[in-house]
């Protein structure tokens, strides 16, 4: 099973999403987690670009519209969980 964790960069991050980082990241890998455990459970096969398409659309649509807009994860490690469910499948 595939078990993401989502860690944001506090180089990155403004006053404000500072203050918000713990909260943002718990939600981030909340509706990573879940996106995952969608795709693989619906995996036929795709290949991995198309899975980590898939877990980034999953992602978003389970964040607030706000939190998706602004959420841009590293391209490596989306596909790094992208190449575990293709694995484990």
């Amino acid at each position: 099973m595939v078990e993401p964790h989502v860690t944001l960069d506090p180089h990155s991050l403004g006053p404000v999403e500072e203050k918000l980082r713990g909260p943002l990241e718990e939600q981030l890998t909340s509706a990573l987690q879940a996106a995952a455990d969608r795709v693989s459970d619906e995996y036929a096969g795709e290949p991995v670009d198309e899975v980590a398409t898939e877990l980034l659309d999953e992602t978003k649509a389970g964040l607030h519209r706000d939190i998706a807009d602004g959420f841009v994860p590293d391209q490596r490690e989306l596909r790094r969980v992208a190449e575990a469910i293709v694995r484990e499948s």
